[in-house]
């Protein structure tokens, strides 16, 4: 079985460690974590992964946050995968910071890189895997919010929320959507 988990994020050392980028920094620690490297390819950035018998494919695309679309539909089609096999890994303003949710499809709650997905999907029925990055900013600065860097307070407990967030996406390639979501979506 093989399967495409994507972390939206945006290209740029400017980029890193912000809370839009949080889709990157999972899927990077878990490349890491095996031994993996990403290399350039069409549209984004691959690492292959063997995994209790699976094919991870991960893709950090090139396109920017709101243009993913584009190198997730390519991947998919490329590997000869159905959306049921598709991950995305992303932030979310509507989560409290930390708090995950995985979901078999759902709306792009006004997030442009889930809203590019869906629309060169044809649908918004997707797996996809919310990090809470909470909505802690005045009205009007959304922008500088996701684009900024974690608190103190967040940098301190990012390492074991992104923990949680690797035992899910393993979880779901191994176990399935419907029996993680029942095991660690309260976690």
């Amino acid at each position: 079985m093989k399967y495409l988990i994507v972390g939206l994020g945006n290209p740029g050392s400017e980029y890193n460690n912000t809370r839009h980028n949080i889709g990157f920094n999972i899927i990077d620690t878990i490349v890491k974590d095996q031994d993996a490297d990403f290399e350039s390819l069409k549209y984004g950035y691959i690492a292959r992964v063997k995994f209790k018998g699976r094919t991870l494919i991960f893709l950090k695309p090139n396109t920017f946050m709101n243009l993913s679309g584009k190198a997730v539909n390519y991947w998919l089609n490329l590997e000869k995968l159905s959306v049921g096999n598709l991950l995305v890994v992303t932030d979310d303003l509507s989560l409290p910071f930390g708090h995950l949710r995985l979901k078999p499809k759902g709306s792009s709650g006004g997030h442009n890189g889930l809203k590019d997905i869906s629309s060169f999907l044809g649908d918004n029925i997707y797996p996809r895997l919310r990090f809470g990055i909470g909505n802690d900013f005045p009205k009007g600065n959304q922008t500088n919010y996701v684009l900024g860097n974690w608190n103190k307070d967040q940098s301190n407990e990012i390492k074991n929320r992104i923990e949680e967030a690797k035992k899910m996406i393993y979880s779901f390639c191994i176990m399935g959507i419907d029996q993680t979501m029942n095991n660690l979506n309260k976690k």
